[in-house]
């Protein structure tokens, strides 16, 4: 559960909307905090366009001070000024004003049909940033082999589990790095993801035969986090940020380009690859990738050229001559 006495900076109806987030609604710390740094950057705008602060000190702005009134004299158009000065000045991409719209929404809402503060929700009206559409990443099969065939190092067996799991169950990165050894039974794992959520994911041979051989090695002796599965040279729970560095090292072993692959597109290979040669249904995809909306899960199923081709071959009209 989030320490909300950290967030100290921002509006006390943003602090009372970060612990309704926390204890009514289960979001995950992560969460919280994307939520807190979108809106103490909001509320630090709106004090730079109401004047009363400099633009020249952004990042040391105090918002602790804004009160309810403040609130209600926001409108619609200062949102879409802010906006734009997000665009323009922060220089932030669709996707990250996409986020920013999120976060606005969400907090307004809760003012306005939480809190009762607020008479209307001006959000309503507020018009999300067109993201553009691209082609997800992935590593291909042959990519996949070729990056497991050159897993090294001092902790190869268990970097080696750990990219197997990734690429057999496509889990995030902050499901694999909470996983504790009570957490898997037999064949099967529970993974808790966004929002505290639990979820089975089912382990194949490669990841049992995985887990068994990191099992043998695993220290034993002087373990800090001994619930943890994988263990960091200090005996400790493994880091976020190590998990990244380390597959980032491997698939620059592996010759392939670290800038493109990263943790998140190993969870997108292990979805095309189930999605590609398991035949399994979208449904079941967004069961197994732990998706809370389907829209979400169908960016996964994009269709290769090979399958295209297949397609259109298969068409019953495909063998008609011309006269």
């Amino acid at each position: 559960m989030a320490d909300l006495r950290h967030y100290i900076d921002v509006p006390r109806d943003v602090r009372n909307f970060l612990s309704y987030l926390s204890n009514i609604k289960g979001k995950s710390d992560t969460t919280i905090n994307e939520y807190y740094y979108d809106l103490r950057t909001f509320f630090r705008f709106m004090k730079c366009h109401r004047l009363l602060e400099s633009y020249d000190d952004f990042e040391k702005i105090d918002c602790s001070d804004i009160d309810t009134d403040f609130i209600k004299d926001i409108s619609l158009d200062d949102l879409y000024e802010y906006l734009m000065y997000a665009n323009s000045d922060r220089d932030n991409s669709a996707n990250a004003r996409a986020r920013k719209v999120s976060s606005l929404k969400s907090f307004f809402n809760y003012m306005s049909s939480k809190a009762h503060l607020l008479d209307i929700n001006i959000t309503k009206e507020l018009d999300s940033p067109k993201i553009p559409s691209k082609l997800p990443v992935f590593l291909s099969l042959d990519e996949s082999l070729q990056l497991l065939e050159n897993v090294d190092g001092e902790f190869k067996i268990r970097d080696y589990c750990i990219i197997t799991l990734f690429l057999n169950c496509g889990m995030r990165l902050s499901e694999l790095v909470g996983i504790n050894i009570s957490d898997i039974h037999g064949d099967s794992l529970t993974v808790t993801g966004k929002g505290n959520k639990q979820r089975t994911v089912y382990l194949n041979e490669a990841c049992q035969r995985a887990i068994q051989s990191y099992m043998e090695v695993r220290p034993k002796d002087a373990v800090k986090d001994r619930r943890a599965l994988f263990l960091s040279k200090q005996k400790t729970r493994i880091s976020n940020n190590m998990v990244y560095r380390m597959i980032k090292k491997n698939i620059e072993r592996a010759g392939l380009d670290s800038n493109i692959y990263s943790p998140h597109k190993l969870r997108h290979t292990a979805a095309t690859l189930m999605y590609k040669y398991g035949n399994v249904d979208v449904r079941a995809l967004q069961e197994i990738l732990g998706h809370e909306h389907l829209s979400t899960t169908q960016i996964y199923t994009h269709i290769d050229e090979e399958q295209l081709r297949k397609a259109v071959d298969k068409n019953p009209l495909s063998k008609i001559k011309p006269e």
